[in-house]
């Protein structure tokens, strides 16, 4: 972006009239490290207000207001003229596994494959290069091929009998396996999981697993270098900053790596803004509750994440009735609802965040009446569902009685419309991807991408969550628009919101003095311009604590 900057002093060198008069006003100036002025700038504070320029200083707002009121009492010998582009605070994802994003990196992405064949073709070629031991894809999806099956085995068992193989389905709770990757994690067809399956077909196995199942055999594949692990950190970081994302909610993650984060961000190299979700260990629990929660400038480690169920497009999330296109299944809960509600009361008088992914109306209908009992009534823990993706409808209620706060990712709906009510039927679907009807329980609601099980891009999601519709205008109308969000509900969702989610919302989320600098820049308004342009719009510049971390 071709954005000019102006020292004030160049105002001096118009007339020696203008020298004298300003002179004696600059020595009453306060000093600041960056002026933006000229902009229309989106606050996302309580007023929602627009404001023209604000002030920065130790990667804070100092003040926010009229171009001339900012221009008045501070000076700088940086300053932006926007040149009436706009101005949002920078986007923050709800929902992502940031860390899980950067280490799969090095392995083969098969997502937006039309075919089992194209798979194949993408892990021969990846093969012929590969380094490590083992071949491990992740992103294909049976319901994006003609043939809507789960494939099996046979192939990858004849191309690579000697070289674990691990193909991981887009949502992260399936995976088809070789045989080599089987007898590396020892499981056969006697082989019993809780909260996992092993398929057979005919006593055979199809080499494809779901949830704990395939984390047997993925557990045995060896951990990246961590000097690795740090360099696709900052590779990670650079794709957020070049869609605004300043702020990121990582779900799911160990310590160790969580320990890595908080040393590249100590060295300075890490600049992403991190709430952190400890994964589900006993150990973790023990550990956690006893030091307390951890926060940094740029690291929150703020709360747990369980998995109540799986994926509805690998029928493992647990629904109350049968799957309509697979009679007699109801999917599954990945715990016994003791475990849940044992860690829900341990959790209960701490300040950690309990954050529980549920995607089935089952698997929605046990955390909730956990969360109920141990929240007991009215409060401000925010502990969170994640997705609540199928809602009975007699459970909507207990968000907003208990106050549980629901976590979206709006990209499912229009990744899933296409054959989410072949699961669910005509009549279940209508209260299925219901945002609307979840964000009035409670008036606010965090929403977040879920990258890489969907694309990193926010303005994807902004525009699935208003148009519902995909990038080629389907359906015509939109899907289920009685439950579309409008674009201040969305912008919100994406800053306060989401800064909100995190017990961060007096800190970042929106531009108002005394809070972080967090911004990004755009040509188009995507709160007032065409629906279609919103696909396409691509961010100038994006600012950590007042410091430009991406120009494009």
């Amino acid at each position: 972006m071709n954005f000019y900057r102006r020292p004030l002093t160049f105002l001096f060198l118009f007339s020696h009239s203008l020298l004298l008069i300003s002179l004696p006003s600059c020595k009453s100036k306060q000093q600041v490290s960056l002026i933006v002025h000229n902009a229309v700038i989106y606050s996302a504070d309580k007023n929602f207000s627009i404001q023209q320029a604000m002030a920065i200083k130790n990667g804070k707002i100092i003040a926010i207001g009229a171009n001339d009121d900012i221009l008045r009492l501070y000076q700088s010998g940086d300053i932006i003229d926007a040149a009436r582009k706009f101005i949002y605070p920078g986007f923050i994802d709800a929902h992502c596994h940031f860390t899980g994003y950067a280490t799969d990196m090095w392995k083969c992405d098969v997502a937006g494959t039309a075919s089992f064949d194209k798979v194949i073709k993408a892990l021969i070629k990846y093969a012929a290069t590969a380094k490590t031991e083992w071949l491990y894809a992740r992103g294909w999806d049976q319901n994006d091929w003609l043939i809507k099956e789960f494939p099996d085995k046979k192939k990858i068992d004849s191309l690579f009998p000697d070289k674990p193989v691990f193909l991981k389905r887009i949502d992260g709770h399936a995976a088809l396996v070789n045989q080599k990757a089987l007898d590396m994690a020892g499981i056969t067809v006697a082989s019993k999981i809780v909260g996992g399956l092993v398929e057979l077909k005919d006593g055979l196995l199809t080499g494809i697993l779901f949830d704990n199942a395939m984390d047997v055999v993925e557990n045995k594949i060896p951990l990246l270098p961590d000097v690795l692990a740090q360099q696709f950190f900052l590779q990670a970081q650079d794709s957020c900053f070049q869609y605004g994302l300043t702020g990121v909610h990582d779900c799911g993650i160990n310590e160790h790596t969580v320990e890595l984060v908080d040393a590249a961000q100590k060295r300075g190299d890490l600049k992403m803004k991190i709430f952190a979700l400890l994964s589900d260990s006993a150990e973790y629990y023990n550990r956690w509750i006893k030091k307390g929660v951890y926060k940094t400038d740029h690291l929150h480690i703020g709360g747990f994440k369980l998995y109540a169920d799986g994926a509805l497009g690998s029928r493992g999330a647990c629904l109350l009735q049968p799957y309509l296109d697979k009679p007699g299944w109801n999917g599954f809960l990945l715990n016994n609802p003791a475990h849940f509600r044992k860690i829900a009361q341990q959790l209960a008088n701490t300040n950690f965040q309990l954050c529980t992914h549920a995607i089935g109306d089952s698997g929605n209908r046990v955390i909730l009446d956990i969360y109920k009992e141990v929240l007991k009534g009215k409060n401000d823990k925010r502990w969170r569902v994640e997705h609540a993706q199928v809602v009975d409808e007699n459970d909507f209620m207990l968000f907003g009685q208990y106050n549980i706060i629901p976590s979206v990712q709006p990209l499912h709906a229009t990744s899933d419309m296409y054959w989410a009510a072949d699961r669910l039927g005509p009549v279940r679907i209508k209260t299925a991807y219901a945002y609307k009807q979840l964000l009035e329980q409670n008036g606010w609601m965090p929403l977040g991408t879920d990258f890489p099980v969907e694309d990193i891009n926010p303005f994807k999601t902004f525009y699935a969550a208003v148009a519902r519709m995909d990038g080629k205008g389907f359906p015509a109308g939109g899907f289920q628009m009685r439950n579309g969000l409008s674009r201040k509900e969305v912008l919100c969702g994406m800053t306060i919101w989401a800064a909100k989610a995190a017990f961060e919302e007096n800190e970042k989320g929106s531009l108002e003095a005394g809070k972080a600098a967090d911004f990004f820049i755009l040509e188009e308004d995507i709160l007032a311009c065409e629906m279609a342009k919103i696909l396409n719009t691509r961010v100038y510049a994006t600012f950590v604590n007042g410091k430009k971390v991406f120009t494009r």
